[in-house]
């Protein structure tokens, strides 16, 4: 655990080889084809994308996402103080339950999209692998010196996602109430495999699943050992951005940036009710404005004909008018027809409207979609 971690500069950041996770020599024994992101080496696949997809879609699939920064803000009056960090409410926070949020510029522009879940000891907080180190830096400047903000660093983080999670799971946790006390968005301290674990039933797939916090030394006894599990085999960052696409979830550095905001993002449940009013947080006052006036775009789902797939990038038309951007984009393994995410004029938004999106100079026909494609399946 470092409370106070030391940071590269750019310069030296881009001399720097890529780190690897606690779990990077098990990966390749798994057969994992490691590539670099967000500064990591990780597995991008073991099998091939789409049988590891569909694998998770029927069954489970363990994720390494120990690349995610962890951190435990405490102190006296920590929920106040990190009010003024994040759009949270958290008097309503209850013991063990999990909620988003976000953590947003002065111009109400979003920094990151993140985890907080109140533990017994502070409030513990998960961010986006490729942002860790500037959350950490924003958060540290935001907060009081009476508050502390450690980085545990000494965790790592899986995510076992899939309807026979739950099953997999079950046989080897135990703790003060069973597995199945816990509902989607809330966790608890339990014994998985003789390793002490935080659990919360959360996750970025839009299975039902769940995410365990470990001791870095002890990651591999525990991938080892669900992964002994007939349901369980481990999967990429490719399956596990076309699960994510398909459940209609935004990906910061893609779907998310200082760009866009929590309204225009269609995220405004991560703006509590309270702070809607109150504000007393960075960017207040625009998003205050935002859900009084609306936004000039908005974030959507498209469906696309035919087989080639919509990329980041690629601008959307409304007949020769261009009216946005491409987000995110894919061929939809469930669904099997491409699918993308895009920020749009707001007059658009309407599920059904028509219209096109240009990749390698030709359109390709597209309508305006409900989200998420694919029905979440999380256990309320």
């Amino acid at each position: 655990m470092s409370e106070y971690p030391v940071t590269p500069d750019e310069d030296e950041a881009e001399d720097l080889a890529p780190l690897t996770l606690p779990l990077d020599a098990w990966h390749q024994t798994q057969g994992g084809r490691m590539v670099e992101f967000a500064g990591y080496m990780m597995p991008v696949q073991y099998e091939g994308i789409m049988a590891e997809h569909l694998w998770t879609r029927e069954n489970a699939g363990l994720f390494d996402v120990s690349h995610m920064g962890q951190l435990l803000v405490s102190g006296e009056g920590v929920e106040a103080a990190l009010e003024t960090a994040l759009p949270i409410d958290l008097s309503t926070l209850k013991l063990g339950t999990v909620r988003y949020s976000l953590l947003l510029d002065d111009e109400g522009g979003i920094l990151d999209d993140l985890m907080v879940a109140r533990w017994p000891g502070g409030l513990y907080v998960v961010v986006n692998g490729a942002t860790k180190w500037d959350d950490i830096g924003t958060l540290r400047e935001l907060l009081p010196d009476d508050v502390t903000l450690n980085h545990l660093d000494d965790r790592a983080l899986l995510a076992l996602q899939g309807p026979k999670a739950f099953a997999a799971l079950e046989r080897h946790a135990s703790g003060e109430y069973p597995l199945s006390a816990l509902t989607f968005m809330k966790g608890g301290q339990f014994t998985l495999g003789g390793v002490d674990a935080w659990i919360s039933r959360s996750g970025y797939t839009g299975e039902d699943g769940f995410e365990i916090s470990i001791p870095a030394d002890d990651v591999e006894a525990v991938a080892q050992l669900l992964c002994g599990e007939p349901e369980v085999k481990p999967i990429g960052l490719g399956a596990r951005d076309s699960l994510r696409l398909e459940a209609g979830l935004p990906l910061y550095g893609h779907d998310l940036s200082p760009e866009t905001s929590a309204v225009d993002a269609d995220l405004k449940f991560a703006i509590n009710k309270r702070r809607r009013t109150e504000g007393g947080f960075p960017g207040s006052d625009r998003v205050i404005r935002d859900f009084a006036d609306g936004t000039a775009r908005r974030r959507i789902g498209l469906t696309l004909e035919g087989r080639m797939a919509a990329r980041e990038g690629a601008k959307v038309f409304n007949n020769d008018q261009e009216v946005g951007i491409v987000t995110s984009g894919g061929f939809s393994p469930s669904l099997q027809h491409p699918i993308a995410m895009a920020y749009v004029d707001a007059a658009l938004v309407a599920e059904g409207t028509a219209l096109t999106i240009e990749m390698r100079g030709k359109r390709l026909d597209a309508k305006v979609a409900a989200m998420p494609f694919v029905p979440h399946r999380y256990h309320r």
